[in-house]
């Protein structure tokens, strides 16, 4: 089966977590695909394929040779972000020639060219695409598509290869992938998530992360007699996002540049609530901007009172760099794997986290290596069907390169 053909397979399965769940996994419909998937696998021929009571799904395919080998891991995750719509996808391939894309002709939705410049550097692919109403799951349906397309060339093929073994995790977009990972189990010495952008890209560098909850409570009158008596909860809590640093915000970064970011606000006059997410790649920025967060709660409560403003601060997980680097041969090897293919590497730093993040720091190194896909999270996430095919490629030959490349 083809790469494209399999991810189409998997989009059909809605998988969105929930991070206001206390379940595990925190929807049950991730275990419908778990279970499809472990089904797939044991038809490949991993017969060892299980998915555990929390939802995780795993499998290896036993060596076929005598000789020391690391044994590597691919790692993607269920789950789709909570930001668009999972439910009804209607998934197409758009044979581009270039221009704006129009999704869906009832709703005037377009993709174009002036908001995505990159997609001109698509020119003469095949994008699948939804239909503006919902994302498609690429990230990160497109790994598991690429890692079970892999698995199924290099038995198919015969190829001599040390044992290789396989994860699907759920609940990763809401930062719980890595909470029940069996990594002793796993058995893997090295790994990599299949779950990054373009076709090409390569990354393990992420950012430290932080989630801040903050409550503001104020007093609730009549407005009529409110003066000098009413603290009205939510005009605080815009008097508290102004307090942070203006600049520092997604929409105002790139590349390196931390950032805060208000991903949901509600409220009134008694209550209002704010909740942020906190990144930055060098760990004192990081440490820097939390105290951001520390100071603007002090700021609110010298000026309203305290216990106007209460705050839960928590780290999520921290820059996988410091457990890569000493072991930079899986970053060379991947970079390999990709120009035997035909492929440039393009090492960058993530922009966000993935479950390689989290593994890294529990012990096993995971890089993470690209999917093909663009805007994820978006109703206007795309991706290429020639880069998936070509990721496939990849990850075969990882697996083969490591054969010559021994035990390190």
């Amino acid at each position: 089966m083809k790469t494209y053909e399999r991810f189409l397979k998997y989009v059909a399965f809605p998988t969105m977590s929930d991070g206001a769940s206390e379940t595990v996994p925190s929807t049950a419909k991730q275990l419908v695909l778990a279970a499809a998937l472990k089904d797939e696998l044991i038809a490949l021929g991993l017969t060892d394929a299980k998915v555990d009571e929390c939802g995780y799904v795993y499998a290896t395919l036993p060596a076929n040779t005598d000789k020391e080998i690391n044994t590597i891991g691919l790692i993607a995750h269920m789950d789709t972000s909570s930001e668009a719509s999972d439910t009804d996808i209607k998934a197409s391939i758009v044979d581009y020639k270039g221009g704006d894309i129009l999704l869906n002709e009832k709703e005037n939705i377009v993709m174009s060219v002036a908001d995505y410049p990159y997609l001109k550097k698509y020119e003469g692919q095949h994008l699948i695409v939804s239909d503006g109403t919902t994302l498609i799951g690429a990230d990160d349906k497109a790994g598991i598509a690429e890692i079970m397309t892999a698995v199924e060339k290099i038995i198919a093929s015969g190829m001599e290869h040390g044992k290789i073994c396989v994860a699907f995790t759920p609940d990763e977009e809401i930062g719980r992938g890595a909470n029940h990972f069996d990594v002793a189990g796993f058995g893997a010495d090295y790994a990599y998530t299949v779950d990054g952008g373009a076709l090409g890209e390569l990354e393990y560098e992420n950012f430290n992360a932080a989630g801040a909850h903050i409550e503001i409570h104020g007093v609730s009158i009549h407005p009529g007699s409110a003066k000098d008596k009413m603290k009205n909860a939510a005009l605080i809590a815009c008097e508290f996002n102004a307090l942070l640093p203006a600049d520092e915000i997604p929409s105002k970064t790139e590349g390196y540049e931390g950032f805060h970011h208000l991903s949901g606000i509600s409220g009134g006059i008694e209550k209002a609530e704010l909740h942020y997410i906190i990144r930055d790649h060098d760990r004192a920025k990081f440490e820097a901007k939390k105290a951001d967060f520390v100071n603007a709660c002090a700021k609110i409560n010298e000026i309203y009172g305290e216990g106007t403003a209460v705050m839960k601060l928590s780290d999520s997980y921290y820059n996988m760099k410091e457990k890569i680097e000493p072991h930079m041969y899986i970053i060379d090897r991947a970079k390999k794997a990709m120009t035997d293919v035909g492929v440039t590497p393009n090492v960058v730093p993530i922009r966000g986290g993935t479950d390689g993040a989290r593994l890294s720091f529990m012990g096993l190194p995971c890089p993470n290596i690209c999917t093909g896909g663009e805007n994820f999270h978006s109703r206007f996430e795309f991706v290429s069907v020639e880069a998936i095919e070509k990721i496939s490629d990849i990850l075969v030959k990882l697996v083969e390169n490591s054969v010559t490349d021994g035990k390190d």
